[in-house]
């Protein structure tokens, strides 16, 4: 086996190893040569080349999303970094572990003009959990740089560096600086910034390693409820006659079903869940925008909760937030082991630890339940709207909202959803989901950048077949996700093409205009027909009912290559479709 001669890089190489960092994605560069010399040249390691930086890191994020633990991008130095940020900030917010290895030049060459050289140090430090910036490796004195070869600062620096820092002491900080970054990664579950910098000759090899760096140990110390935070709780719920739960984007599985069950059986709480949610009960209230668009003002008042108990992910619902916005609950917490936003305005506690152990050490201790109708009150409505919503999708023609029903009734049983952002996601917030299905959305930064290539990359590392429901705009930014050799033929895209922005024409504004069409709506005649034969997948398209309906019913078998149902929608029709469908909710 041959290793990267650069000590350095071996180092970075053997902790990853000792971490039991597997999966590696990289994208072609010389600086990073090292790197992807001595991560190539290891079978340990399942490594990845995707070639665009920006789709690179929505890979491998979509692989951590998977696989629950960090997964590492690799990339050369000056601009390719910067077109990780989009990931980075995703993860962050998404609480998703990934490690970002950029290579660097020497500091030396920094801000002389050399190319591909920028500012990379501490370039995440706004939406990173840490920047470990590494030191160069002191070097024989017959390879550094003479003194004709540096402007004599550079020079000075340069030796003032080799004089103060012994080989030892910076293989010592190299290292800890490794071990601490990849460590907080899958501990705080978030992303860090590894920043290596390279001297050349970068692609040298040996046979053996020089280096046999020291692993530091993750300390783990489980958060747990102290006692007066939870005596706290109790005593508020205890005696709340309305009690809420909402509940943002889970894992699936995250929360054992015997504590769903509990918050299920009892009269004063209402479990408002999202399609992210991955929680199932009959008696739970999904399709909260469906449930709450027609309240009036008297409605909203009544439906105000004294206590509302937050936990997951980030809200789609713009309504709820709205709502819970002008009518506070006197109490709100929100469990967390991190991180606690003040979504409504009225947070009162962070319960630093996972809803699961929350839940197990809250639930038992609950002395009684307090009389109450507000369950069932909101349960009467429930069932209306519900019927109120099959009446209605029977009378309107193809549309956005149409094809959405088709595919909510047709995905087959444990496969996992991956959902683009924009309107895909909000469309599928009016369906109940099959408790069988896992769904999955980038809604840490809600952006449509990065959709396609996350869930390619999850697909790369799932076990379960997965299809990835997307509009137009977002597949088209991010086709780059599709350039790559890592997609199973049994990945599914459905895109829903109504050519243009449309989630933009419900929006208040004047429509129907050169402008708007231009630089709101994006209306474009584009088609994925020719990106499905240059990425080698069986493609067919629908733009009636009958057509969807018919190609559904093959398009989930099993094949040679992975497939893409194109599914074009009237753009002038579908808000119209959209705003009617919330106004018939208002005559249940």
């Amino acid at each position: 086996m041959k290793y990267p001669k650069i000590p350095l890089a071996q180092t970075v190489v053997e902790l990853f190893k000792a971490k039991n960092i597997q999966h590696i994605v990289i994208s072609p560069g010389s600086r990073n040569a090292p790197l992807t010399i001595g991560f190539t040249n290891d079978s340990y390691f399942k490594c990845y080349s995707v070639v665009d930086e920006r789709s690179a890191a929505f890979f491998a994020l979509g692989i951590a999303q998977q696989i629950k633990y960090p997964v590492a991008v690799v990339c050369t130095s000056g601009s390719a970094v910067l077109n990780y940020y989009p990931a980075v900030a995703e993860a962050f917010y998404s609480d998703i572990p990934l490690v970002v290895v950029s290579a660097d030049r020497p500091k030396h060459l920094i801000g002389i003009g050399d190319g591909q050289t920028i500012n990379q140090k501490n370039v995440f430090e706004n939406h990173c959990l840490h920047s470990a910036n590494l030191k160069l490796d002191i070097k024989d004195e017959n390879n550094i740089p003479n003194d004709d070869d540096l402007p004599i600062f550079k020079n000075l620096e340069d030796r003032i560096e080799r004089f103060l820092g012994l080989e030892k002491d910076i293989q010592s900080f190299n290292e800890e600086e490794i071990n601490f970054a990849i460590n907080k990664a899958i501990l705080k579950k978030g992303p860090v910034h590894i920043n290596v910098p390279f001297d050349e000759p970068l692609y040298e090899l040996v046979d053996e390693l020089k280096v046999k760096p020291k692993v530091t140990k993750i300390e783990t110390k489980p958060k747990t409820v102290d006692s007066y935070t939870l005596q706290e709780c109790l005593e508020h719920w205890n005696n709340a006659a309305k009690k809420m739960v909402l509940v943002g984007a889970c894992p699936p599985g995250s929360i054992e079903q015997q504590w769903l069950d509990e918050l299920a059986e009892d009269d004063s709480v209402m479990v408002l869940t999202e399609t992210l949610s991955n929680l199932h009960h009959p008696d739970f209230f999904p399709c909260i925008d469906q449930l709450i668009t027609p309240f009036t003002e008297e409605d909203q008042k009544l439906f105000q909760p004294d206590v509302l108990l937050t936990f997951g992910g980030m809200i789609v619902s713009k309504r709820i937030k709205s709502l819970l916005r002008k009518f506070q609950p006197k109490e709100h917490w929100h469990v967390d082991e991190k991180f606690a936003p003040d979504t409504f305005f009225c947070l009162e506690k962070h319960i630093e630890t996972t809803p699961n152990q929350f839940l197990s050490a809250f639930l038992p201790k609950i002395t009684h339940y307090v009389k109450s109708d507000y369950k069932e009150d909101w349960a009467k409505v429930k069932e209306q709207r519900t019927l109120a919503h099959n009446k209605y999708l029977k009378t309107i023609p193809f549309s956005d909202l149409k094809a959405f029903e088709a595919l909510m009734n047709v995905i087959p049983d444990s496969w996992v959803v991956q959902v683009g952002n924009s309107s895909a996601i909000r469309y599928m917030q009016l369906f109940s989901m099959k408790p069988s299905l896992d769904v999955y959305c980038n809604r840490g930064t809600s952006g449509i950048d990065g959709c396609t290539s996350t869930a390619v990359g999850f697909a790369s590392a799932s076990t379960k077949p997965v299809v990835f429901i997307t509009g137009d705009l977002g597949f088209f930014y991010d086709s780059n996700g599709l350039w790559n050799n890592y997609i199973s033929h049994t990945f599914r895209i459905i895109l829903i093409n109504n050519h243009g922005g449309g989630i933009f024409r419900i929006l208040p504004g004047h429509k129907d205009t050169e402008s708007f069409d231009t630089y709101f709506e994006t209306t474009h005649d584009l088609s994925a027909k020719q990106l499905s034969k240059m990425y080698h997948f069986e493609y067919a398209q629908a733009e009636t009912d009958l057509q969807l309906k018919n190609r559904l019913q093959t398009f989930f078998e099993p094949s040679d290559k992975p497939k893409l149902l194109e599914i074009f929608t009237p753009r002038l029709a579908n808000d119209k479709v959209l705003l009617d469908y919330f106004e018939s909710l208002t005559q249940s």
